[in-house]
Parts: C-alpha cells; structure tokens; sequence
C-alpha cells in the first residue's frame, strides 16, 4: 500500500539534533511554519536493511519545473496527490537528478565532514541561520499527536513528516510502501542567492527499476543492471523552443559516452506526458552524436518538462528535466 499521507511540509528550520549512529539514527529538524505551528522532520541516516549506508546527492543549484509547482513558503503542511503534473517526487520518473551521481555516506563518525549528518547539518544550519531560507520536506505526514509532546524537541502537540527518502522499489516488510510520485526530498530556497538546493536520499537495497503503477521492483533484465550506474547513452542537449512559426522542430541529441557501439533500435524517447518517439534505428559509435527530430504527440513544453530515454524493455536509461527559464528563449539550445 503507498504512503497514506504524502506531501510536503513549507516551514522554516529553528533547530536540529543529531542522534548519532546508534539503533536506527535519524537527523531530527525542528520546523516552524507562519501560523506558529511546531514540525519535527525525522530525516534516515541509517538502513534497517543491509547495505546500511545511505545513498544521497546534494544539487546546490537545483532548477526543475516543480519548484513552480510548491505552495507558499511557510505555509504548512499540504497533502499531494500521487500523480505527475504535481510537485510530488518521483526519483524514477521525475528526472530530479542523475542517479550516477549518488554516492554513500555513513551515518554518524568522529571528525568533520565526512558523514551523513555532517553533510545535513552543512545545509541546514544555513537555513536556521537565514531566516527567509523557506524549507520544503517531501514525505508522510505523522501526527498531531493531540496532548502528547514531540519526543525530541517536547513542543506540543507531536506533529511532523518521514520517510524523507526513496520510496519505492523497496523489498522484504518495506514493499507494503511502495508507490509513485511520492518520494521523499529537502529542498531550500536561497532567496538573496535565487537559488534552490536540493538533497535527494535512497537506500542501497532499493531498485531504481519500478512498475509505473505500483511502484514495484521490476523483473531484471538480462545483461542490465537494476541500478542505473554507468549507463553508456545520454540525453545531453534539447530544441525544445525552435524559432519561427508552428508546428515547431523540437529535437533532443543523444551522446555515446562509452567505448563501445551502442545498437539504438527499439529506443525511444518520453516527454512529461509520457507520449513516446521511437529513436531511429542506428548503430551509435563511442562518442558520437544523433540529433532526433520530435514527431507525432511526442512534445517539449515552453513551461518546463523531462525527458526521458527507454531503451527496448522499457527501462528508463536516462532522463533531465528542463524549467520554464530555460526554455524562454526562442531557438537556443539547452545543454543538459
């Protein structure tokens, strides 16, 4: 069953704690919204399943069309709907980051900047010492626990949001969690800087390859990997705003970035609606270039959007997204 009560909390941060590495250690955030409400986000620095390392990336200048999708600063807690065309989360589908570039980080460890909650801590002390810093954190919500105290920071009543992390392609007793577009995240908003900062988590033991339905691990596939690390071909630049009259010549180029060809036939494309363009069929040589013409449904809004790259199963290969800025000047090609 998905998460019950998915969304995201608009809040400022006010205090933080640490709870070392121990049992199964969270990095607690104490978050107040513009009504004066107490919020507790309980974000997961350790696994309960083996591998127990966390796996996280940071994008400190994140630009995703959702951002113009979120409600106001400080306004609270706001229930999502599991479904694309919102600001829910969606590691898989939703082209929020580059899973090649995740990596693993313990929990909790003597010294400075070398572990999880070091890396937290870096971002969020930020936010507490910058008061117009807005915090969103995506999860379920817990709570109010009606005269009963938060259990780390004691405001009343008890009232916050976890599972701030992945959540589908889960296995064992976790698989009862799956579901898409409803992936936990923390993002903060710089205004002085115009700039959002994105902190993105997965556990290890969590497929990257789910059913589009429910959020499942799908089957392997032979001769692929169910992580989408080193993955040869890559979305690198897009048309999306040609210059002149409709119909528009929207084109999106691929790059071999491996040592090897790379036979394209049955690949295609996907945009946001998920209206798909077979790839024309093609032996791609290492480190060239092929520019495919958009056709059919197939359609990169001015607004913002993703692609994404399927290859013959159906498997997401690689995906970026793109913001309304970036797409607002005519003819000019966005590099991803």
């Amino acid at each position: 069953m998905p998460l019950k009560n998915y969304g995201v909390l608009a809040a400022t941060a006010v205090d933080r704690r640490r709870e070392g590495a121990a049992d199964t250690p969270h990095y607690q955030i104490h978050l107040r919204d513009a009504h004066g409400t107490d919020y507790r986000a309980a974000v997961n620095v350790l696994s309960q399943q083996a591998p127990s390392e966390l796996l996280y990336v940071v994008v400190d200048d994140f630009r995703h069309p959702l951002t113009g999708l979120l409600p106001a600063a400080g306004s609270g807690w706001t229930g999502l709907s599991s479904k694309p065309g919102t600001a829910s989360l969606d590691f898989v589908r939703g082209n929020l980051f580059d899973p090649a570039e995740m990596r693993t980080l313990p929990p909790d460890l003597p010294g400075v900047d070398n572990d999880l909650a070091d890396l937290l801590d870096h971002y969020v002390q930020r936010a507490i010492a910058d008061p117009a810093a807005a915090v969103y954190l995506f999860g379920q919500r817990f709570g109010p626990e009606v005269n009963i105290p938060d259990k780390v920071f004691g405001f009343r009543p008890g009232n916050g949001v976890h599972d701030i992390h992945l959540n589908q392609g889960n296995s064992g007793r976790f698989r009862n969690d799956d579901g898409v577009y409803q992936d936990g995240g923390l993002l903060i908003h710089l205004p002085a800087e115009d700039r959002w900062v994105a902190v993105f988590l997965a556990f290890q033991s969590q497929s990257w390859h789910t059913d589009d339905a429910t959020g499942h691990t799908m089957p392997s596939t032979p001769g692929r990997p169910t992580d989408p690390h080193g993955e040869a071909v890559r979305i690198v630049a897009a048309l999306v705003n040609p210059a002149g009259p409709a119909p528009e010549r929207e084109t999106v180029t691929l790059l071999n970035a491996s040592a090897a060809p790379v036979d394209l036939t049955g690949w295609q494309l996907a945009d946001q609606a998920k209206h798909r363009l077979p790839i024309p069929a093609a032996r791609l040589a290492p480190g060239a270039l092929l520019t495919v013409n958009g056709a059919g449904c197939f359609e990169l809004g001015n607004h913002g959007g993703v692609i994404t790259l399927l290859d013959p199963a159906g498997l997401k290969v690689h995906g970026v997204s793109y913001t309304a800025r970036q797409a607002a000047a005519e003819g000019r090609t966005i590099t991803f």
